[in-house]
């Protein structure tokens, strides 16, 4: 670790902060390159600060805002400074930045103007949620805050992280082609719906039931390959079928699955707060 303190700058759906102890006790003991194909909002990466690192995300919003805080953090704070300026009517100001934001989102503007509206719009909107509509646009409500969009001494920290760091926006096949042996992988997915009769409505979010049969393969392939690999999502039927059925038990590679309980922020009834994760590795801790 690098030894500096830092958050991450959004927040994301699905977030790993609260498991944080959990991975941090799982994690293998030496590897040389770190991936991390669905970065999100980066808390595992912050939380480990691994000085040789590939991270990716398919948002390109999101990428965007990270490359622009490695590349122009100053320049990416003034125009946050600008957007802070919240007059009296804050409703109606946030849906005018969001309104603006998917203007310049469907003309694939993506600029520090954009990366600046993307942050605050993720600090002002309803638990920080990123959902787009089938047209593509972000509409997540106003969440009636008044906070700042940002800390300045944590973006200089991420940007001086991320100097290093290589980023990469696309697939998660794609930005995980160079991974080796010794490497380690850390795999946090959209998650698996917990009713699997809901899985059409995942598709608009663009990964659906075959993407995570392909993301079992590609674990599969990293797995033999040498790779260190560990993947969170919900405590599912459909998943740990998947896992457990990668190897057959005479197999030289074994998988593990643990559980953990977690909450559930983001769900809005509260009754429903509560859950299960599995954490899957293929390596003894």
């Amino acid at each position: 670790m690098n030894g500096f303190n830092v958050s991450p700058f959004v927040k994301w759906a699905g977030g790993k902060r609260q498991l944080i102890d959990e991975i941090n006790k799982r994690m293998p003991s030496n590897y040389n390159r770190y991936f991390e194909p669905f970065v999100g909002g980066g808390a595992i990466l912050f939380n480990l600060q691994p000085k040789d690192a590939i991270i990716n995300d398919i948002n390109k919003s999101l990428i965007n805002a990270y490359r622009q805080i490695k590349q122009s953090p100053i320049e990416l704070m003034k125009a946050m400074d600008k957007l802070d300026n919240i007059p009296e009517d804050g409703k109606a100001y946030y849906y005018n930045i969001r309104e603006k934001y998917n203007d310049k989102l469907m003309q694939g503007d993506f600029d520090v103007e954009l990366d600046a509206m993307f942050i605050f719009i993720n600090k002002h909107c309803f638990n920080g949620l990123y959902r787009v509509n089938g047209k593509g646009l972000f509409n997540v409500p106003y969440n009636n805050s008044r906070q700042a969009s940002y800390k300045a001494e944590n973006i200089m920290e991420i940007s001086k992280y991320l100097k290093t760091i290589t980023i990469l926006d696309g697939d998660f096949e794609y930005a995980c082609k160079d991974a080796g042996e010794g490497d380690f992988v850390f795999l946090d997915s959209p998650y698996a719906p917990l009713n699997p009769t809901t899985f059409e409505s995942y598709t608009k979010e663009g990964f659906d039931k075959d993407s995570h049969i392909r993301l079992s393969e590609l674990f599969k392939k990293l797995t033999i390959k040498g790779c260190h690999c560990m993947l969170t999502n919900h405590n599912t039927e459909f998943i740990n079928e998947l896992y457990k059925n990668l190897f057959n038990d005479n197999s030289k590679y074994k998988i593990y699955i643990d559980v953990v309980s977690v909450k559930r922020m983001i769900n809005s009834d509260a009754k429903n707060r509560k859950g299960e994760e599995v954490i899957i590795y293929n390596y003894k801790v």
